[in-house]
């Protein structure tokens, strides 16, 4: 199997010079498909960053299933706004303060988008480049769900808020103010979507983790409910949707990263996500018996340091990176028995340990469906955008 899709990308790219990315369609879809069933009958907010192709956006957007954008910076939502996308809630606080000045000056992009805060601190901000009369904005507040048994803390760090009484605190002072309207909550259980379950530990920690945030979560949503009633709750990532949309309160799921499924996804028991993401790199060296050398390569993922955040072979099946290179700037060792059938020139595809991320590394993606390639679109890069 790995053998015919190997020979399928290299028929359907063979005009093109190495490196590039391709997006496998097929999978793309059918990965769309699945999370639309994992999903069960709520809707999906598609996370923007985890594809990074305004096109993809747009074919999963007109997908049933799929509604909004889940958005990773204010002058992304503006731009996507722009071009065609009606509801963008962006993931993270800002403080773009030239985005804010556009914001407040577009009646319809106010309307479209919803700013994400933790804090008073944040509505302070937009005041203070803005002004008190600023238009009204739409904002949403991130509620903490890491767990934190034992004063341990598991999870991203970054929300402030967990309880009730802190949400309801913060929900107080964005109906105080004029200018803001609290439309929603967000909650991203990071430990869980966003963590592999092989582990037999890791799989304990996730129920009990889910267990806690579930009773929280619709303690929280009562409480903010009574003070303003809120047009959605946002909750889960690819990892999490089955748990996160088991919560009544819960009207709409977030994902992304499951339609390229990348490498981090392997190490995941509870969906198994066919990989639509790959880039393809020249051999350009034969050093010695069972390596060959791929020309660049040094695509690290965002997170911890380690190898699990650096791309690993794919097609063909068998190689892995060395221990004492990885993947680097201008060249990438790959050792293996199947290393002795490459030649110079011939063609090792890889997988990106993350989603988007590998988008950030070309102006264009290549759409392949089986051994044909079947459009070219740009990425946020080739747009001339990288909003990091």
């Amino acid at each position: 199997m790995t053998d015919d899709l190997r020979k399928a990308y290299d028929f359907a790219t063979a005009d093109l010079d190495p490196p590039f990315a391709v997006i496998d369609v097929d999978a793309f879809f059918a990965n769309a498909a699945d999370l639309v069933h994992r999903a069960n009958g709520t809707p999906i907010r598609l996370a923007s960053k985890s594809v990074r192709v305004r096109a993809l956006l747009d074919e999963v957007l007109a997908r049933p299933g799929f509604r909004g954008v889940m958005g990773f910076s204010l002058a992304e939502a503006i731009w996507l706004v722009r071009h065609g996308i009606d509801d963008v809630l962006i993931g993270y606080p800002t403080v773009d303060r030239s985005a804010l000045l556009e914001l407040a000056a577009d009646e319809d992009l106010a309307s479209r988008i919803t700013l994400m805060i933790d804090d008073v601190a944040h509505l302070d901000f937009v005041a203070s480049v803005l002004g008190s009369d600023h238009p009204v904005l739409r904002v949403c507040v991130d509620i903490d769900t890491s767990w934190q048994p034992f004063g341990l803390h598991i999870g991203a760090r970054r929300s402030p808020i967990r309880t009730p009484d802190q949400a309801v605190a913060l929900a107080r002072a964005v109906v105080g103010r004029p200018g803001f309207k609290l439309v929603g909550l967000m909650t991203y259980e990071a430990q869980i979507a966003g963590l592999p379950d092989l582990n037999p530990v890791v799989r304990w920690m996730k129920s009990r983790s889910a267990a806690e945030i579930a009773s929280r979560r619709a303690e929280v949503v009562a409480a903010v409910q009574a003070v303003m009633p809120l047009e959605f709750v946002n909750a889960g990532g690819t990892g999490s949707l089955e748990t996160s949309g088991a919560g009544r309160e819960v009207t709409e799921l977030t994902a992304g990263s499951g339609l390229f499924a990348p490498a981090l996804f392997d190490g995941y028991r509870s969906f198994h996500p066919r990989p639509a993401a790959a880039f393809a790199l020249p051999v350009v060296r034969r050093p010695g018996p069972r390596v060959a050398t791929l020309f660049s390569g040094g695509y690290a993922a965002s997170g911890p340091a380690g190898r699990s955040r650096l791309p690993s072979p794919y097609l063909p099946a068998g190689l892995v990176t060395t221990v004492s290179e990885g993947a680097g700037e201008v060249q990438t060792p790959v050792r293996g028995v199947v290393a002795d059938e490459l030649r110079v020139g011939d063609r090792v595809w890889m997988r990106h340990a993350k989603a988007g991320e590998m988008c950030e590394r070309f102006d264009v993606v290549h759409l392949v469906s089986g051994d044909q390639l079947v459009a070219t679109v740009p990425t946020y890069r080739g747009e001339g955008h990288t909003f990091g």
